[in-house]
């Protein structure tokens, strides 16, 4: 388990589809080196982590807290570059 607090909440269960990946990305650039962003989904977000690995990669370190069957939640770690 990530040993930094987590600093944003991102819950995009109610959020329209299309907006989810930019708001989890812009929230993700305001965290400050080591702080912690929590995802919360209704699925797997397998895709959003290949979309990190390609435009963040070395940035990030990826952690499930809870791996379904309804609710998905990820801890997503802004890495010290």
């Amino acid at each position: 388990m990530s040993t930094n607090s987590v600093k944003s909440t991102v819950d995009v269960r109610t959020i329209e589809p299309r907006f989810r990946h930019p708001l989890i990305f812009d929230t993700f650039e305001e965290l400050q080196d080591g702080e912690v962003l929590l995802l919360v989904n209704d699925h797997d977000p397998a895709p959003l982590r290949y979309q990190f690995e390609a435009e963040k990669s070395n940035q990030f370190a990826w952690e499930y807290i809870e791996q379904g069957p309804e609710v998905w939640q990820v801890h997503i770690t802004k890495r010290v570059v």
